[in-house]
């Protein structure tokens, strides 16, 4: 039992330490996922200035700071624990003789490290997709993600509001499954990390863009508006446009959705946000009942 708790003491003090060398710009340049996860928001929040889709909303959008402490509370604060729990489970898969390098389909090591790169972003994607999909599919999991979805403005930081307990349904699917494919995260997987964020920053932002004919591959602003939007069709009363990345998914398993007629002043949330916590503290306490 003390080896376990010295394993999540350990792994505290060390994902402590690793977020303040990344402040003090004492890790390489493609690790710093602090300043990272900062420019790739100001790259963002300037397109929100220059290129409005809502031209009445305001600059600082209702919830604007709400969304920004979510952003680094779920990405370096909450994250602490998150991983040193992680490597209790490492610790203890390792005791059960599970060496994740020899049950991996692929090698990654005898691979183009580009080729496990792509196949590392669509694998994970996917997982991403499946498992949102069920967080809007069965009600003990929505009850969480009601947290992101009581976003009422749309905005890029908008993006990482969501419930801690989301990270526990998450990380392991993802970790499972990339585990099983390539034994380990690859090197490079840093490309694929400021990809996401680039791509999720986008999709909430106050911008009106669906990339043409690229909208059946990569998720947009236009098409992730809709999947915010109260207002379900019949036959998508679960939900829709459930694409992280990609949106082949959706069009795949049809549950994609786009009106006609696209309105950038579609009302955001679901049945009953009227009654949700408001307060950081209320919501990351939500779901449990």
């Amino acid at each position: 039992m003390f080896e376990y708790w010295d394993t999540f003491k350990n792994g505290v003090v060390d994902t402590f330490n690793w977020e303040l060398r990344q402040i003090v710009f004492d890790v390489d340049w493609n690790q710093n996922y602090f300043y990272g996860l900062i420019i790739i928001s100001l790259v963002v929040m300037l397109l929100e200035v220059f290129f409005p889709w809502r031209k009445n909303q305001k600059f600082l959008r209702r919830d604007f700071f709400l969304d920004t402490w979510y952003m680094f509370f779920n990405f370096f604060v909450f994250s602490i624990v998150l991983n040193a729990l992680f490597n209790v489970s490492n610790l203890i898969f390792s005791k059960l003789g599970l060496d994740w390098s020899s049950w991996a389909l692929i090698n990654k090591d005898q691979q183009s490290s580009w080729w496990v790169i792509l196949i590392y972003f669509i694998l994970n994607d996917f997982v991403q997709w499946l498992t949102h999909w069920c967080l809007h599919r069965f009600n003990f999991l929505w009850r969480f993600h009601k947290v992101h979805h009581s976003v009422k403005e749309m905005g890029f930081a908008a993006h990482l509001r969501y419930h801690w307990a989301e990270n526990i349904f998450y990380k392991p699917l993802k970790s499972l499954a990339i585990l099983l494919l390539i034994g380990a995260d690859p090197e490079q997987a840093f490309v694929v990390h400021f990809g996401t964020i680039l791509i999720g920053h986008l999709n909430h932002a106050n911008l009106n863009w669906s990339y043409g004919p690229l909208k059946y591959l990569f998720n947009n602003p236009v098409m992730h508006l809709y999947h915010h939007a109260k207002r379900l069709p019949d036959d998508r009363l679960k939900g829709m446009n459930f694409g992280i990345s990609l949106s082949i998914w959706d069009y795949f398993f049809k549950t994609s959705f786009l009106p006609e007629k696209i309105d950038a002043n579609e009302v955001l949330g679901f049945k009953g946000d009227e009654e949700f916590p408001e307060s950081f503290t209320s919501q990351i306490t939500s779901g449990w009942k």
